[in-house]
């Protein structure tokens, strides 16, 4: 068997599996501040992301303010693999390679899948398209992602690695198209699908969905069995509602799916919250 078509076996049982731990959760569990957080937006953040990431050093949060334009981090430049959270990045690949033009009609439905659905045979198809690592680094490096890259052992997408702070930043060209790598139409694009998102998969950054909130988002998800066997779970996006407008990346490295899935989505209320009593400064 070829080593593209094992990869591909391999990436659609990650996904199976992650949609069944999804769809049928254990319950898993993040402590939770036991008194509501005082003080300033900032202040609030410390004390109830200090609880909800205490244990879990291999985790980290970069925000963003988009109104008042300050900034928050919690270990921003924690690295680790990048999981499905990187296909933003391959559909951005893939509108750079079609150039002058428009994405082949294949293409074009790989980029809906691969971010709405977290398609993983679309993702690899996109990857191939658009020149793999290589496109993947020059990208990165147009964008300014200094700690965005992928891995010298595999020639795959899932296994690129990004921090928090990269994936903010990303974000923030996107909605700013202050980028030459990126035309304005090319973000609008991608910012386009980030908002179709199917339900069941808009939990992290995107949980305040649930909430009426407007979400542009993109998880990941994936367990190194050859490594560590601990989890990525990683959850990026743009958040409106209420009088917020911000861009959040969390990444986790867990024992198990539910685990990220908790803790990332627990970050994504709390934020969502805290910036409800006033804007970060």
């Amino acid at each position: 068997m070829a080593i593209g078509s094992r990869r591909a076996k391999l990436a659609a049982l990650l996904m199976s599996a992650a949609l069944a731990l999804a769809g049928c959760s254990t319950g898993a569990r993040v402590a939770e501040p036991t008194v509501s957080p005082t003080g300033s937006a900032r202040a609030q953040l410390d004390s109830a992301l200090g609880v909800v990431l205490s244990g879990y050093d291999k985790s980290g949060v970069a925000l963003l303010d988009l109104g008042s334009g300050a900034e928050y981090g919690l270990r921003a430049d924690y690295a680790s693999q990048s999981a499905s959270m990187a296909k933003p990045m391959l559909v951005a690949m893939a509108l750079r390679k079609a150039r002058p033009g428009a994405l082949p009609s294949d293409m074009d439905q790989a980029a809906r899948k691969a971010i709405t659905e977290s398609d993983n045979d679309s993702a690899d198809a996109l990857w191939a398209y658009a020149g793999k690592s290589a496109a993947y680094d020059a990208l990165a490096k147009e964008l300014g992602l200094a700690s965005t890259h992928a891995d010298a052992s595999r020639d795959w997408w899932s296994w690129t690695w990004t921090t928090p702070a990269d994936q903010v930043a990303l974000l923030g060209h996107l909605v700013k198209h202050d980028s030459p790598a990126l035309t304005q139409a090319e973000c609008d694009y991608i910012l386009d699908l980030m908002s179709q998102v199917r339900d069941d998969q808009a939990w992290g950054v995107g949980s305040p969905r649930s909430e009426g909130a407007k979400a542009w988002l993109k998880n990941g998800w994936v367990q190194f069995e050859s490594t560590d066997g601990l989890w990525a779970v990683n959850s990026m996006g743009r958040v409106q509602g209420g009088g917020r407008d911000y861009l959040l990346a969390v990444m986790t490295r867990v024992p198990d799916f539910d685990t990220g899935k908790a803790l990332t989505s627990a970050v994504g209320k709390w934020v969502f919250d805290v910036l409800g009593s006033g804007p970060l400064q």
